[in-house]
């Protein structure tokens, strides 16, 4: 018999809105953006970002995380690994009594038929999915619709025999799922680059000038088993895990039209070159919100608020970093004094600064969060700076 699969919610939405109003909402994250999303007290002013914090996604793959609780109180629940990333929503649900599989001593191996398992809002792996599949456990799946696209647009340019060109990060659940929609394809193949270096790596064996077995070593754990660089980038189409900067992932796709073109000339293109924007729209919003914050409102520094995972969040510090002093905080615990603040610098590891807040004068920040980050960790991280800023 198959598993149940709730793929629309387990119309418990009213029977959990409460709960999560009382863990994820901020009264005062609601007057800001009330207030024309500012904020004063003080001799502190911040400016929200217009578009932060909880996509659609995120939001509905937490909801029915709640729901599966609601729904099964008497038996397992199990995450496949995080749902998002954000370590406090996370806790959360294991405060609930939710398991996470990635957890130590937790293994996939251990599900059984009377089981639940909630898929996370990235998707989870071919390989993992027939797994669960075959216990018979019932499954919630919460992959965005985002996710989806990306998977259908993959899956349609193995069918027709392109290699898939992903930009992500090799190591990224999401990124690791679609790689599996590909090879789930016979014959198919897959090749992921992180950055425009690595595309140019890639565009000059396309171009016929770089050194294909360097390629193939290169990228010996980011591309499909049997991959050819000879054989497989003659027709390529290019998509991308859907939270990488967006500016990004179109230089990368331009760059292998125009590697096609100066190899096999632009009447071929249509034959051997597809592209499609995958990444999704809560993210662009969230890039575009923060680029108008910078352009419109001068800023001392800016406060980006996410899990240093977070690929979304990542790429807001590096929009913001190119134009302000910015520091990137996984939780509100970041801000440890008026002197002193734990943050994550752009492209480095954790790292304490000293002397990050000016003393003296009016000071004006910017405030954004990565689409995994709830209202009320925004919220507490105001409370929090107007603290600082004014004791």
């Amino acid at each position: 018999m198959p598993p149940l699969i709730f793929r629309k919610g387990l119309d418990r939405k009213h029977d959990v809105a409460k709960e999560l109003a009382d863990s994820y909402h901020s009264d005062l994250v609601q007057q800001i953006k009330e207030a024309d999303f500012r904020y004063e007290t003080g001799r502190l002013r911040v400016h929200l970002a217009r578009e932060f914090g909880f996509c659609y996604g995120v939001g509905r793959a937490v909801d029915y995380a709640y729901q599966a609780r609601k729904h099964f109180p008497d038996r397992r629940i199990f995450l496949t690994g995080e749902i998002i990333h954000n370590p406090h929503v996370n806790n959360q649900l294991r405060a609930l009594g939710t398991r996470v599989l990635s957890d130590p001593g937790e293994s996939l191996n251990t599900v059984g038929v009377d089981d639940v398992v909630i898929l996370p809002a990235f998707g989870v792996e071919i390989d993992v999915l027939e797994h669960l599949e075959r216990c018979g456990c019932t499954l919630i799946d919460t992959t965005c619709g985002s996710v989806l696209n990306v998977w259908k647009n993959v899956r349609r340019y193995a069918a027709d025999g392109f290699t898939s060109i992903i930009h992500g990060k090799w190591w990224h659940e999401e990124t690791l799922a679609t790689a599996s929609q590909v090879v789930s394809m016979a014959g198919a193949h897959y090749l992921i680059v992180l950055d425009r270096d690595e595309a140019t790596a890639v565009c000059d064996v396309i171009r016929g000038a770089g050194d294909a077995v360097r390629l193939r070593e290169r990228f010996a754990k980011a591309c499909s088993v049997g991959f050819d660089p000879k054989r497989h980038l003659g027709r390529i189409g290019c998509a991308n895990q859907t939270t990488m900067l967006s500016s990004e992932s179109l230089a990368v796709g331009t760059m292998f039209r125009e590697a096609i073109v100066a190899r096999y000339g632009r009447d071929s293109l249509a034959e051997r070159f597809r592209a499609f924007d995958t990444i999704c729209s809560a993210t662009q919003e969230r890039q575009d919100a923060v680029v108008d914050l910078l352009d419109t409102r001068p800023l001392n520094l800016m406060v980006v608020l996410g899990g240093y995972n977070s690929s979304n969040t990542c790429n807001l510090v590096r929009i913001c970093a190119e134009r302000v002093p910015t520091y990137h905080i996984a939780d509100p615990d970041g801000l440890v004094s008026a002197t002193t603040i734990r943050h994550r610098a752009s492209g480095t590891d954790a790292t304490t600064t000293c002397g990050w807040l000016p003393a003296t004068g009016p000071l004006t920040v910017g405030v954004t969060s990565g689409a995994s980050t709830p209202d009320n960790m925004v919220g507490t991280v105001i409370r929090r700076l107007a603290e600082l800023v004014n004791t």
